[in-house]
């Protein structure tokens, strides 16, 4: 008889478990129903939404073309530096859906590239057509101000050092 006494008492305990299981994802249903249903539940989560994307935004912005600094033009490990970072930048934005900072990093790259007819042809086979087209349409814009910006320096006496550009000049 002690057999089926604890066969029973293992039963009782799988039967209140379950039941405490069931009564838990029930609770849990409904209270995300309530949620659900609270009028204003839509616009604080788009609020938050939109947190965290100014958030991103500006932690992307500052780590891409907010504060960037341009090499030494004489230098060329310093040019060669710039242009590949420049290019990572690039990739890593467009990969992760910011096309604006993605192709203006990828610009500034063109634009100290020795060869940019020849980067232009690669990322032309290698970009889709909008986002090629994006760049292009940048390119001007991004090749007068980096080139303000080296001539610039070269007036304040610089020789062609490292002049920041902030995020004024690139808007």
């Amino acid at each position: 008889m002690k057999s089926t006494g604890k066969m029973v008492s293992k039963t009782v305990i799988g039967i209140a478990a379950g039941i405490a299981g069931t009564l838990f994802v029930g609770y849990c249903i409904y209270f995300d129903r309530k949620r659900r249903s609270d009028p204003q539940f839509r616009q604080k989560l788009k609020e938050r939404r939109e947190k965290q994307k100014s958030k991103q935004k500006q932690k992307d912005g500052s780590s891409s073309t907010m504060n960037m600094q341009l090499p030494n033009m004489a230098d060329p490990q310093q040019v060669q530096q710039y242009f590949l970072t420049q290019v990572q930048r690039g990739e890593e934005l467009l990969a992760q859906g910011d096309l604006d900072n993605g192709t203006e990093c990828l610009c500034h790259a063109v634009s100290v590239c020795g060869q940019p007819a020849h980067l232009l042809e690669v990322l032309q086979r290698t970009l889709p057509l909008p986002v090629y087209n994006l760049l292009v349409e940048k390119l001007p814009a991004v090749n007068d101000k980096v080139s303000t910006a080296i001539a610039a320096a070269a007036a304040s006496g610089m020789g062609g050092a490292s002049s920041a550009l902030v995020e004024e000049e690139l808007e």
